[in-house]
């Protein structure tokens, strides 16, 4: 059974940084590609960025470009989102998710597996 667990959320003062983790468990990690997504209250779900299984290929939504990177450690089975410059719009609930059919972690990917989510909030 496949099981995602994030961590690093919290508050934070804008301009500060935070680096969520996510642990996977119950697959082979090294060969899936990973997403991070967020969900504000009242807002629909939006992908903010993605990473190849083989970390060599990253998407970022623009409203984060530059300010959040995503990396993973195969051997830890992890993912991370280190997000710095936060502002008070990155305000949400924060997700991994697995891709599950093919391995572009865009936007438009099918994911398959999705964490419980972390909050993050940032005060102004």
């Amino acid at each position: 059974q496949v099981h995602l667990v994030e961590s690093g959320g919290g508050l934070v003062q804008a301009g500060g940084s935070l680096r969520l983790s996510c642990a996977a468990s119950g697959l082979t990690f090294s060969t899936y590609s990973m997403g991070w997504f967020r969900q504000a209250p009242g807002k629909e779900r939006e992908f903010v960025g993605g990473i190849s299984w083989f970390g060599g290929s990253l998407y970022y939504a623009d409203s984060v470009k530059g300010r959040f990177t995503i990396s993973r450690d195969n051997a830890k089975n992890t993912v991370y989102l280190q997000m710095n410059s936060l502002k008070p719009e990155d305000t949400a609930v924060y997700y991994c998710a697995v891709v599950t059919v093919g391995a572009i972690p865009g936007p438009r990917a099918t994911y398959g597996y999705w964490g419980q989510g972390t909050q993050v909030t940032v005060s102004s």
